[in-house]
């Protein structure tokens, strides 16, 4: 089959797409990816070089009333058009999006096609865009089963969020520092903000690391703001700072600890493998939905979670230091999240788009 995956934008949509993608190839299908043109989708591309991408014109909606909306419908009816091309060049079969407005132009066209139509949605409250194009879906598949609710009139099926391959194979603690430069002799958090980076996390995160010299923080800055960051840190040798990290797997095997946004693909990878971790929701996230993944995980005991304006440097160190340098509350926590893992993700999206 020639299954197309509409995922870009975001690493949250374009990683789990991915991971989709590899599962359908191991099947013997023809995956085509469709990517946005930001840089985190380019990097993609260029690293996972065996699969195929085409790029597509993709814009968030604005308001309603902005003025930015003529243009807005503008290209997306310019999209619509473009991926109803593509879908016959590529003889396409079906069609999944993985959320986002990059997935509702290709879903569209196919649905006007005749072709089979699906959506994915990772996040405890669904986005308003996979509401809208649920409508055209043959089947809504979930992350979560708490999204069910709002999609009342569509079949729906829980298959959780995939992660990448490269995660289920994590390198050795030592050797994961080895590779990243790492000191092996202290505790190690690793800070992420998601792929699109986050500054004031950033900011907070430095501060509290300069005042726990014993405990080492690899922060992973995002592009934009790595140079803030790296002279935010100077002269703090317990502070490692990185623009992008293109070795996730190691990064995540080198860590104890983890302080991250709650965004379903980041809690999704946390739970594949197993970390305890520090959930800052982004407070302008869409609905505040990464507040609503994150309360699914600390309810089951696998996270705590501390909102952005509370965050304080003793926020921080008492994560560190009574949950993830205590044995027994990190081990706890570890399990429960290993608890909340869908490892079968990926297949079962696969097999829900090939035997629909």
């Amino acid at each position: 089959m020639n299954i197309i995956i509409a995922c870009g934008g975001t690493g949250g949509h374009l990683f789990p797409g991915i991971a989709v993608a590899q599962q359908l190839r191991k099947l013997g299908h023809h995956p085509v990816l469709l990517i946005s043109r930001k840089e985190v989708d380019a990097e993609a591309s260029r690293k996972y070089g065996d699969l195929d991408f085409h790029t597509i014109q993709a814009i968030a909606k604005p308001p309603l009333l902005s003025l930015k909306t003529p243009l807005f419908l503008w290209n997306l009816a310019r999209t619509y058009l473009s991926c109803a091309r593509i879908l016959k060049q590529e003889r396409a079969d079906a069609v999944v999006g993985m959320g986002g407005f990059t997935s509702m132009p290709p879903v569209r066209a196919a649905k006007s096609l005749g072709l089979r139509t699906f959506v994915h949605d990772s996040n405890a409250l669904p986005g308003k865009s996979n509401r809208l194009t649920a409508r055209w879906c043959t089947k809504v598949l979930l992350g979560m089963a708490e999204a069910a609710a709002y999609f009342p009139g569509s079949t729906c099926e829980v298959v959780g969020t995939p992660v990448r391959e490269e995660l289920y194979h994590l390198p050795g603690r030592e050797e994961a520092r080895t590779r990243l430069g790492l000191p092996a002799d202290k505790p190690l958090i690793l800070v992420t903000g998601g792929s699109q980076g986050a500054r004031n996390l950033n900011s907070l995160l430095v501060e509290a690391a300069k005042d726990d010299p014993d405990v080492h923080y690899l922060v992973i800055a995002g592009r934009l703001d790595h140079d803030r960051v790296q002279e935010l840190a100077a002269g703090a040798p317990n502070i490692t700072v990185t623009g992008f990290c293109s070795d996730m797997p190691a990064a995540y095997a080198a860590a104890d600890g983890v302080i991250a946004r709650s965004g379903a693909s980041t809690l999704t990878e946390l739970s594949v493998i197993g970390k305890a971790c520090l959930l800052v929701p982004f407070p302008f996230a869409a609905d505040d939905h990464q507040t609503h993944n994150a309360r699914v995980f600390t309810g089951h005991g696998a996270a705590t979670m501390c909102q952005q304006a509370d965050l304080t440097g003793d926020t921080v160190r008492k994560f560190v230091h009574d949950t993830v340098l205590n044995a027994e509350k990190r081990t706890a926590m570890e399990d429960a999240m290993r608890a909340l893992a869908r490892p079968n993700a990926a297949e079962a999206i696969a097999r829900a788009i090939t035997q629909a």
